[in-house]
């Protein structure tokens, strides 16, 4: 009998479209597990993330993917998907939508990201004619006919700013990211079907849609605040680091780093991330809602917040903004406007003004390079 051959983790760094899907397809075919890649990184840092994710080692029997996470924070983990998990996460998806005759699926998100792939996964799941644009351009957008599409939330404004007509889509999923509520109350005065979804790399993509889970999905609040989540779509764990899975599982749940609350319809609603929690003065600030304060600004077209060490307060609030107007508003300026709503320690204590927001390929928020710039800029 012959000896069993050990899987292979194979990396593809493609662009989006058919040649992408014929090298997944051959590769699962032949028994190996994918490794997505940007094909558009540097040599280094392809190489850097190859030998990260250990592609030299052979790979469990029932992984189908491994997604490098954005690593926005230090070294990327790898993270293990079913073949499993991603049917379970698919169908739950469809479940929810529903699936009409004439649905047509648009991809224009990253398929080395769980979200980007998971439209095509979704689209030859269901044998659902897919239109594949490389990257995201809004004239190319606005005339492509689906009634299906996944969006990040700067992309979803940057179409409303240029007015673009999205009530021709069924459905546009907004994930990889959180969405201000002006965001969202702006998109549904202006008809467009937006379906909020919860979710990351480590759940196989959205699993939570408007506050709802998805089919199979449970959702538990720990004592810390922190969103707690289980399912068949969880992932198997980040490869090569046990030691990292069993900080993130507890008893089958996986522990998110998201802080959440549940409304009183039962829904859950995503206040931020743990580690946005800016401790100021003994305060405790959330980042996002200082964010969601400053975006209401009519001079601002864009803005993070983030906490760095200081001498006095132990972290100071600072405010990075894409202004509208030149000259942009002042310190001063944004600390009144957020005073009427956030608690005083909340007021940001540092402005920086960038000409675009600094972003992963994902569509979040650089959190490194957003703390160089402030750091840059501190005197």
């Amino acid at each position: 009998m012959p000896a069993r051959t050990e899987r292979s983790l194979v990396s593809l760094a493609m662009p989006p479209g058919e040649e992408f899907i014929a090298a997944l397809e051959s590769s699962w075919s032949a028994g190996h597990a994918v490794l997505p890649l940007d094909p558009t990184a540097p040599p280094p840092v392809r190489a850097a993330l190859l030998g990260a994710m250990g592609t030299d080692q052979p790979v469990a029997d029932d992984v189908a993917l491994v997604i490098a996470t954005s690593g926005s924070t230090g070294v990327p983990k790898g993270v293990e998907l079913t073949h499993t998990a991603l049917e379970v996460a698919n169908k739950a998806v469809h479940a929810r939508i529903g699936l009409e005759p004439d649905d047509v699926w648009l991809s224009c998100l990253p398929w080395h990201h769980v979200g980007g792939l998971q439209v095509m996964l979704r689209a030859r799941r269901f044998n659902i004619p897919l239109v594949v644009h490389e990257r995201f351009e809004v004239t190319r957008f606005a005339s492509t006919e689906a009634t299906l599409a996944s969006l990040v939330p700067t992309q979803l404004v940057t179409l409303l700013d240029e007015g673009v007509d999205l009530r021709r889509f069924r459905v546009i999923l907004l994930g990889g990211g959180a969405a201000s509520r002006d965001l969202l109350a702006r998109a549904r005065s202006a008809g467009v079907p937006v379906v909020t979804t919860y979710g990351m790399s480590e759940t196989a993509g959205g699993c939570v849609y408007d506050g709802v889970p998805l089919d199979g999905v449970d959702v538990t609040l720990r004592p810390d605040g922190r969103i707690a989540l289980r399912g068949p779509m969880l992932m198997k764990g980040y490869r090569l680091r046990p030691d990292l899975t069993a900080a993130v599982f507890d008893d089958g749940w996986l522990v998110t780093n998201d802080l959440g609350a549940m409304d009183e319809d039962g829904r859950l609603r995503v206040l931020g991330r743990a580690d946005d929690v800016i401790v100021t003065g003994g305060e405790n600030v959330v980042a996002g809602d200082v964010a969601d304060e400053l975006r209401r600004h009519a001079a601002i077209a864009d803005a993070e917040v983030i906490g760095m060490p200081d001498r006095r307060w132990g972290q100071r609030v600072v405010a990075v903004i894409v202004s509208r107007v030149d000259p942009p508003p002042s310190l001063a300026e944004l600390r009144e406007w957020c005073r009427g709503a956030l608690q005083v320690a909340a007021l940001p204590r540092q402005l920086v003004v960038v000409a675009a927001m600094p972003r992963l390929s994902s569509g979040k928020p650089d959190r490194m390079a957003l703390l160089r710039i402030a750091a840059a800029e501190h005197v």
